[in-house]
C-alpha cells in the first residue's frame, strides 16, 4: 500500500486530497501543528474506511518536522507521495500580518522563509533518500498563485518566500526527472468552498490526482477565481482555524 503524507493538512483542500488518494488505496499521514484537529480529520478518514494517522509537527521547526516525517516512514514503511502546503493559522496572521510590496521589511519576510523555504527543504531532505532508493516517488508543493504566475502585491512578504519555493520546485523537477521522482508545483488561485464549482475542495483534489497519475507537467496553475473576486475573499489552505 502506498502512503501519502500531507504537510499542512487542513479541513478543506487537505482533507479532500486525503480522501481522493485514500479512495485509490493510499494510507494517509496528516501533519500539522495542532493534534486535536488532526485527530478529528483522521477519525473521519478511518470511519470512511481509510488507513490514516495524525502526526503533529511544526513545519517551522526543522527538528520537529524531520522527526515526525521519520515517524511516518517508520509507521507506513516509507512515503510515496509528499504534498507540502503549510498554512499560517489566524493567530499567525495576527502576529505576522500580510504586507504590501511597498512595505516589506526583512523582518516581515524571515518567518515566511522559516515556514516555506526551510520547511520545504527539511521535508524533502527527509523523504527524498527513501524515494531515490526505491526509484520512484512524488513530491508536490502547493502555494498561492502569487508565488509566480500572478501578481498580488498585498501579500508580498509571503510571496517572496513562496516564489523561492516555486523556483526550487521547478528546478527539482528538472533535476530528478530522470531518476524516477516526479516533482510538481501547484499555483493555487481559488476562493475555496465559496460557491464556484471549480473552487470546491473535491474538484481541486481531483486535479491533484490527475497531476499525480499523469506525471508530466512541472506546474499546475489552478485558477478558479470568480470574475468579481476580491483579495479578502481568496481563501485556501493558507488561512485555517
Amino acid at each position: 500500500m502506498s502512503t501519502l503524507a500531507i504537510v499542512g493538512a487542513g479541513p478543506q483542500l487537505g482533507m479532500s486530497i486525503a480522501r481522493r488518494f485514500a479512495r485509490e488505496g493510499f494510507s494517509i499521514a496528516l501533519l500539522a501543528r495542532r493534534r486535536e484537529p488532526l485527530e478529528k480529520l483522521t477519525a473521519t478518514l478511518r470511519n470512511e474506511g481509510g488507513d490514516a494517522e495524525a502526526f503533529p509537527a511544526d513545519v517551522s521547526d526543522p527538528d520537529s518536522l524531520r522527526t515526525t516525517l521519520a515517524a511516518v516512514e517508520e509507521r507506513f514503511g516509507g512515503i510515496d507521495v509528499l504534498e507540502f502546503s503549510p498554512a499560517p493559522s489566524k493567530a499567525d496572521l495576527r502576529a505576522r500580518p500580510l504586507i504590501d510590496a511597498s512595505e516589506v521589511t526583512v523582518e516581515s519576510v524571515l518567518p515566511e522563509f522559516d515556514m516555506y523555504i526551510r520547511g520545504g527543504i527539511t521535508a524533502v531532505r527527509q523523504v527524498l533518500p527513501g524515494m531515490l532508493s526505491r526509484g520512484k516517488g512524488t513530491i508536490v508543493f502547493t502555494t498561492g498563485a502569487g508565488s509566480g504566475p500572478m501578481i498580488f502585491p498585498q501579500v508580498a512578504n509571503v510571496q517572496i518566500a513562496t516564489g523561492g519555493l516555486r523556483n526550487w520546485a521547478l528546478n527539482l523537477h528538472a533535476s530528478l526527472a530522470g531518476r524516477g521522482i516526479y516533482v510538481a508545483h501547484v499555483a493555487l488561485a481559488a476562493a475555496i468552498g465559496q460557491g464556484e464549482p471549480d473552487a470546491e475542495p473535491d474538484a481541486i483534489a481531483n486535479a491533484y490526482w490527475e497531476l499525480y497519475t499523469e506525471r508530466n507537467e512541472p506546474e499546475l496553475v489552478y485558477n478558479a477565481l470568480p470574475g468579481d473576486w476580491q483579495m479578502d475573499r481568496v481563501a485556501d489552505k493558507f488561512i485555517v482555524d
